[in-house]
């Protein structure tokens, strides 16, 4: 009987986590990068050039590509099998708007599923600077976003999206 009790109290446990953990999370970082705009989101655009600025691609030097499609185009998917920290997955872009923003959605297959809406922001400051703006959001389904009250997607992802856009401003002002 005392199992019993046990197993109920480990299921409520379970649940009222499940209703109090986070269900969305969005994290952005920004940076200016001294390009005009034009160039930047010309850079941006493909995602093939992501492997020259993306904190991930440097955490696996023998990281697996697949590519589909025409690069710089809605429909344009990146697909990658890497070590644990990169994981397996794909990128696919959803939408442009030139000059403005790049959409994507991340299919995460390993080492869990998930699914977030990705997308890199540009906008003028001046003539020859340009802030970029990085982010992604989506949800947590259950019992994924308990997790989440014990990671702090925020400053892991953060830190990660900082270390890119310091890279991404390295490569496009050499």
């Amino acid at each position: 009987m005392i199992v019993l009790y046990i197993i109920i109290a480990i299921v409520l446990i379970i649940l009222i986590l499940g209703m109090i953990a986070p269900k969305t999370y969005h994290v952005e970082r920004k940076i200016v990068v001294d390009r005009p705009i034009s160039e930047v989101f010309n850079y941006i655009k493909y995602l093939k050039k992501q492997d020259e600025w993306s904190p991930w691609a440097k955490r696996d030097p023998n990281i697996k590509h697949e590519y589909r499609g025409t690069d710089g185009e809605v429909g344009f998917v990146a697909a990658w099998e890497g070590n644990k920290e990169v994981g397996t997955g794909e990128q696919e872009i959803k939408r442009i708007v030139e000059n403005q923003r790049l959409e994507s959605e991340l299919r995460f297959l390993k080492p869990f599923k998930s699914t977030s809406d990705a997308y890199i922001n540009v906008k003028e400051v001046d003539p020859n600077s340009t802030e970029v703006a990085w982010g992604f959001s989506g949800k947590n389904a259950f019992p994924i976003n308990i997790m989440m009250l014990f990671m702090n997607m925020e400053k892991t992802v953060g830190k990660d999206f900082e270390e890119g856009l310091e890279s991404l401003k390295a490569q496009l002002q050499g």
